[in-house]
């Protein structure tokens, strides 16, 4: 029997795939207060705590901030 091969998908979809690309600068008190957290805390990947934390506040900014209707 011959090995057939899996066909193998991307673990990303094409709506989630980031394409869109952000710079930041910090200032050197910003940067050791970043540096310092992340130590504390044992955070490795930077880029995803950035990520997370920013799309988690502007989250909580749409909750506090959604219409009502009284």
């Amino acid at each position: 029997m011959a090995n057939k091969k899996k066909k193998i998908e991307p673990a990303v979809s094409k709506k989630t795939q980031r394409t869109h690309r952000q710079t930041i600068t910090f200032n050197d008190i910003e940067m050791d207060v970043i540096k310092n957290f992340c130590c504390k805390y044992k955070i490795t990947k930077r880029t995803k705590f950035f990520r997370e934390t920013i799309i988690s506040a502007i989250l909580q900014k749409i909750e506090e901030n959604h219409p009502t209707l009284f």
